[in-house]
């Protein structure tokens, strides 16, 4: 059986077990799965890491120092059933292959080419978490404490258009602002209310004005919801902010000026909840790793590797936040993550599965500073 035929029939396995991220019965087991299809590869079983009912999975290959980390996850947004609306199947023959079914891309066969990248590797930790599709509540942690120990985190998350790596993820702040009026009735006496959706209006309109499009940044008021009856001046009101952001400087001016709103109302008020919820990985973080990138595969013989920014949030965020050099988007090429037309193509699958496993044998020949730095960190 060649490379392509191995990923293919790992990644069947793999995604022919359903794993939304909200099932923690789906997802313990898609992680039996994931955890046999690993041991048959890696000549070794994981250890299961339950963390507030979610299991995640983690090798350690060898015996020395963790140096580079290898980061992926198994859970996805396809509910129970999806198999039988998207199956797992190969198609279009004719213009080199193209693997259909749910969560292939995000990210399924990620993690059979991270297998096959760690197969006889010696400082190497692989590490499978089962909720980042809900912002790795309970794996954040885990994932901090690994890269931490490691000189370099290489993430298995889909590529970008075209095959380009991510070289730089938005930082993530979530916030809930909420508005304290006064109800009174509407037709008799309004102007004894507070109204907490005139209120709501004047912060979503300074909230919205904290965006710099020039620096990337983006705050978007999104769900907001205000007062219970038609007939009423609303006591309370609330919204969600969506904020993204390039660099930690404009996650914190941001976050400043969020909790500094003030009432414009007389008598209204308003509270603050939420933050930061995942920092930026920013390009300082990825651009020695992507150089070794580029510079392999050209020896490889491979297309040139260019990489992109991207607005979405991954396991690398947390990564590059506690200061480890990351490298993102190094998993399968194809479209449609999250999508009816979810799809991987084959072409560039082995080259992919080829450079990822030169990359880590590089960093574990060559560490980057930070491994020289920390190697045996480890308690």
């Amino acid at each position: 059986m060649d490379l392509l035929e191995e990923l293919l029939a790992d990644a069947r396995e793999l995604i022919g077990c359903e794993s939304p991220s909200t099932d923690l019965a789906a997802v313990a087991r898609s992680a039996d799965v994931v955890a046999r299809v690993g041991e048959r590869r890696l000549g070794r079983a994981p250890e299961r890491i339950v963390l507030d009912g979610r299991t995640h999975l983690r090798w350690r290959l060898g015996e020395g120092a963790s140096r580079v980390l290898l980061l992926g996850h198994h859970d996805t947004v396809w509910p129970i059933g999806s198999l039988g609306t998207h199956p797992c199947a190969v198609t279009d023959a004719a213009e080199g292959g193209v693997l259909r079914g749910p969560g292939c891309l995000d990210m399924k066969v990620g993690l059979a080419m991270a297998f096959h990248a760690a197969a006889g590797q010696d400082g190497v930790t692989l590490l499978v978490t089962g909720d980042e599709e809900l912002g790795s509540p309970s794996s954040r942690g885990l994932v901090e404490e690994e890269a931490r120990a490691a000189g370099a985190a290489l993430v298995l998350e889909a590529a970008a258009d075209g095959g380009a790596l991510k070289s730089e993820r938005k930082g993530v702040s979530l916030y809930d602002v909420r508005l304290l009026g006064r109800a009174a009735h509407a037709g008799l006496e309004p102007e004894r209310g507070v109204n907490a959706t005139l209120e709501l209006a004047h912060q979503s309109l300074a909230v919205a004005a904290l965006a710099d499009p020039a620096a990337g940044t983006t705050v978007t008021p999104t769900a907001a919801r205000s007062g219970q009856t038609t007939n009423t001046v609303p006591a309370e009101g609330s919204f969600a902010v969506d904020v993204r952001v390039r660099s930690l400087a404009e996650q914190q001016r941001v976050d400043d000026a969020v909790r500094a709103l003030r009432p414009v109302l007389d008598g209204a008020a308003v509270e603050v909840h939420g933050g930061p919820n995942r920092p930026p990985l920013e390009a300082s973080s990825s651009a020695a790793l992507l150089e070794r990138a580029q510079g392999l595969a050209a020896r490889l013989g491979l297309p040139p590797l260019e990489a992109t920014a991207v607005g979405g949030a991954s396991d690398g965020n947390f990564t590059a936040g506690v200061g480890t050099p990351t490298l993102d988007g190094l998993g399968a090429v194809g479209g449609g993550a999250h999508a009816d037309h979810e799809h991987v193509l084959l072409a560039p699958l082995v080259g992919r599965t080829t450079l990822l496993r030169a990359l880590v044998e590089d960093l574990l020949a060559v560490p980057t500073n930070r491994a020289r730095a920390t190697c045996g960190a480890r308690p």
